[in-house]
């Protein structure tokens, strides 16, 4: 796990307990068990749980930063955290804070890899590229199995015409159309590098990076696909939506629980490609 940042400044000696050292962790989570990743008053979040294990191990309050702040339903496979740690502890034994957190976390949460980053390193201001995908069963019955895993739509989609809608939300745009009223970002404008429609048997996977997204806009962009597929739009209807930059012109928003934050990408490695096997 060598391709983290850039190389660690120098500390006071490992005999002084005060002394910090900043971690990255990669976890993943089942969004469907949690009211989203941030801490709230009454509600249990992935934030909360992480930050109350680490904790135990620490023995004094610790506060992790992610990627990226997933709703109430949206799963993670990849999310990065940093949280600042004892650095004696941390030299001593690195895999406890694999294990040893994972043993005082609720089913759902698991710490997938953890290493040490500068001590500078910011998890969120400094993510290039977000990257989800969106889940749809596109079957006449639903799934018994996993039905908090995906949106299911019983009527057939048309995937070409998705895919030739997918396109236009591509590039460099003003994405007010897709955002929700709650959103709090100062500008709407986003670049959206990759959109893409996969079939994967009953699965319908849109895959999706940009360099950073808007409240909900992913799942008001599954919304709109999902217009296309029906055949209530036609494709270049989406050129329209965004031109028209306001919220009433789009579809609907998409289930959260249909969500999955897969990768969160840095200068020199991805979220990714720190999962141990």
């Amino acid at each position: 796990m060598n391709a983290i940042a850039p190389p660690l400044p120098e500390y006071p000696s490992p005999k002084d307990s005060t002394v910090s050292q900043r971690i990255a962790l990669c976890i993943e989570y089942d969004g469907h068990r949690f009211h989203g990743w941030q801490r709230q008053d009454n509600a249990s979040s992935v934030q909360e749980h992480l930050e109350v294990s680490l904790a135990r191990i620490e023995g004094k309050p610790v506060v992790c930063v992610a990627a990226g702040r997933t709703d109430a339903g949206v799963h993670a496979e990849a999310m990065l955290v940093h949280a600042n740690v004892q650095q004696q502890r941390f030299e001593r034994a690195p895999r406890a804070y694999i294990h040893g957190v994972n043993a005082h976390l609720p089913t759902g949460i698991v710490v997938l890899s953890v290493d040490a980053v500068a001590a500078d390193f910011h998890a969120r201001f400094h993510c290039t590229e977000r990257q989800y995908r969106y889940q749809i069963w596109n079957r006449k019955t639903c799934s018994a199995l996993h039905p908090w895993r995906h949106w299911w739509m019983p009527r057939p989609l048309n995937i070409s015409a998705m895919q030739q809608a997918a396109t236009y939300f591509v590039g460099k745009h003003d994405f007010n159309a897709v955002r929700a009223s709650g959103c709090q970002a100062h500008s709407s404008v986003r670049t959206l590098h990759r959109l893409d429609v996969n079939e994967h048997g009953y699965g319908i996977h849109l895959h999706v990076r940009a360099d950073a997204f808007l409240y909900h806009m992913v799942r008001n962009i599954a919304g709109c696909l999902v217009e296309v597929g029906l055949g209530r739009w036609d494709a270049e209807h989406i050129t329209h939506i965004l031109q028209q930059k306001t919220r009433q012109h789009a579809a609907v928003t998409a289930p959260a629980h249909g969500l999955y934050f897969t990768n969160a990408c840095y200068p020199n490695f991805t979220s990714r490609e720190l999962i141990e096997p």
